[in-house]
């Protein structure tokens, strides 16, 4: 029998069983060491629970916001209320319900993936154990829940263990009245007054979900705005339609503490004011995975925030060890990880291979409405690191958008002079992650505005307004730097 390459992975989410399945469909001899179950927090915790959770708050919101101009009459026995009463409610016991079974079916399906494609699957924690050997292999110890430990030898080892959520310690999650996003979905009952901590990404998401689902929001920003690390542009949009529908957005406030009081949580600012509610949702951030691994021992270098250092190919400081997904720091995104664990697998088994570009990555915000991003941002614009041209055009002149209700929201295209050459869009809009398609694959492939406007789109469309965007930066002349309204 010939020489068979073998690869233990330590972590089974999007990098982890990626990387598993390249490696297994060219010809290596794979382990997949993972203690939660395949898929990881991504699948188990984070974003399919939380999309499945948004899928319910979004067919709520797009209903709740159009029903009446829309011309859809809502009939039954109760009596006309004197103000806005909200026409549908929402059973959240049932909605949980469903996202975590729709979670374990993606992790089983993952599961079943990975073994039919020749894979082994192994439960328990594993760790790195010392340097390289001299044969060139690396050990991983691999701890069962009882306790007991079995030894794998490795040709390479990929890191992808992932992150958990950060805690504050005057903060900490008890599971019922102060929570962590993985601990949403044991709720029964809808939080009636919630406050979340943090207005990233995950604090946005959360925040613009619970509201749509009847809870009465205050979103704590420690920054000026919402999404701090987004489009501006699409932030100070969300904001406004936070506002809107009546959340309490406090920028420039920093939770120092948050305690249970009787049936409810006080949450005290640094500035001292208090907050009251009935639950808080704690979202200020995430810690990778990386203590206890034997890292820094078989000389994994890892960075001032706990990160796993990778280069372009995932691989890590130490010959034989590559890494993957939120563990590295790069992009806290499913399809980064995946990508780095596809990668990691191609460059070590000697397949042809491209180094991760994170300026074709495509990125999306799943509050309502959706904030998707590709590309060069406004931000590398405005400070220089690229002279690019831009056109923004509002929804609200779509003819689809004005047939749907769609008020808020908008398409823009970055493009270098002269050439056209798109490299970078943003989407705010409902299905924005839908939309944002044709963009990345222009960004991808140099294509330019010329050929994203000759392109046919259907009639009416929302994606009639990337082409009329892409039509206004093909028209206006080269070097012109004013934004586009129209």
């Amino acid at each position: 029998m010939g020489y068979v390459t073998r690869i233990v992975i330590i972590g089974g989410g999007p990098g982890g069983y990626e990387a598993a399945l390249v490696a297994a469909q060219l010809g290596a001899e794979v382990t997949v060491v993972d203690c939660d179950g395949l898929g990881g927090a991504s699948v188990l915790t984070d974003c399919v629970p939380s999309k499945t959770l948004i899928a319910t708050a979004e067919v709520m919101t797009t209903f709740d916001s159009s029903y009446e101009e829309l011309g859809i009459i809502v009939a039954d026995d109760t009596p006309p209320l004197a103000g806005s009463a909200r026409v549908v409610g929402v059973d959240l016991g049932k909605v949980n319900r469903r996202v975590k079974r729709l979670a374990l079916a993606q992790s089983h399906d993952i599961t079943g993936s990975v073994t039919r494609a020749g894979a082994t699957v192994m439960r328990g924690r594993g760790r790195l154990d010392g340097p390289q050997t001299a044969e060139g292999t690396r050990t991983v110890v691999v701890t069962a829940a009882d306790g007991t430990e079995r030894r794998l030898t490795a040709d390479a080892v990929l890191v992808a263990t992932g992150a958990r959520p950060r805690e504050l310690p005057d903060a900490m999650p008890d599971g019922e009245r102060i929570l962590n996003w993985t601990q949403v979905y044991d709720l029964d009952e809808l939080p009636r007054e919630l406050i979340v901590v943090g207005s990233g990404v995950t604090g946005a998401e959360f925040a613009g979900a619970y509201q749509a689902l009847g809870s009465t929001v205050t979103l704590v920003s420690s920054r000026d705005r919402v999404l701090p690390g987004e489009d501006p542009d699409a932030a100070a949009v969300l904001e406004d339609v936070f506002r809107r529908r009546g959340m309490n957005v406090m920028s420039r406030s920093r939770a120092q503490s948050v305690k249970r009081v009787g049936d409810g949580v006080e949450a005290t600012l640094t500035d001292g004011r208090v907050i009251t509610g009935t639950h808080c949702l704690m979202a200020v951030g995430a810690i990778p995975n990386t203590s206890g691994m034997g890292l820094e021992e078989s000389g994994v270098r890892l960075t001032e925030s706990g990160h796993i250092w990778t280069d372009k190919v995932s691989r890590t400081s130490a010959p034989g060890v590559y890494a993957a997904g939120d563990v590295t720091g790069i992009f806290a995104l499913a399809s980064v990880a995946a990508m780095q664990g596809r990668i990691a697998m191609y460059h070590f088994l000697g397949d042809a291979v491209a180094p991760l570009n994170l300026k074709t990555v495509s990125s999306n915000v799943f509050t309502d409405p959706e904030i998707a991003t590709v590309g060069y941002s406004q931000a590398d614009v405005d400070s220089g690191r690229i002279d690019a041209r831009l056109v923004k055009l509002p929804l609200l002149r779509n003819p689809r958008a004005k047939m749907q209700g769609i008020r808020d929201g908008f398409v823009k295209i970055f493009c270098r002079p002269g050439t056209g050459i798109v490299v970078g869009g943003v989407v705010v809009a409902p299905k924005a992650s839908e939309l944002i398609h044709p963009i990345s694959i222009a960004v991808d492939n140099n294509l330019t505005v010329e050929q994203i406007a000759n392109a046919f789109t259907v009639y009416p469309s929302l994606s009639g307004s990337i082409a009329e965007v892409a039509r206004q930066l093909h028209n206006r002349k080269a070097g012109s730097a004013d934004q586009g309204l129209a």
